[in-house]
């Protein structure tokens, strides 16, 4: 005969998550902590930490800033962009680094 598990003694625990996508806290804004009012689009600096290597504006859950600083930070963004201070999109690939993965390689045998 097989042993019974006792059910009644020991109450019902929910398992504890193990650092899954969601946990922990969340950033604070860099512009909140600083306890400045107004982004500076000239401040070209400050600006490329929200903006990434191909030229997109980072969003809100990576760079951690509050809803009215990201919308200052966009449209600082974009200003700044207008003026020629930040790039509209990353330089140019080189030939040697690829990215059509072989099709090339038809012309070179012509």
């Amino acid at each position: 005969m097989a042993k019974q598990r006792k059910t009644a003694t020991k109450p019902a625990r929910r398992r504890d998550k193990k650092g899954g996508p969601g946990t922990g806290r969340r950033k604070p804004c860099p512009y909140c902590k600083d306890k400045i009012e107004q982004v500076d689009y000239k401040n070209v600096g400050d600006l490329r930490r929200f903006v990434s290597e191909r030229g997109k504006i980072r969003s809100r859950r990576i760079t951690g800033a509050c809803r009215r600083h990201q919308s200052q930070i966009a449209t600082a963004v974009k200003r700044a962009r207008e003026l020629a201070l930040l790039p509209y999109a990353a330089e140019p690939a080189s030939e040697s680094v690829g990215g059509r993965r072989g099709r090339d390689r038809d012309r070179e045998r012509e």
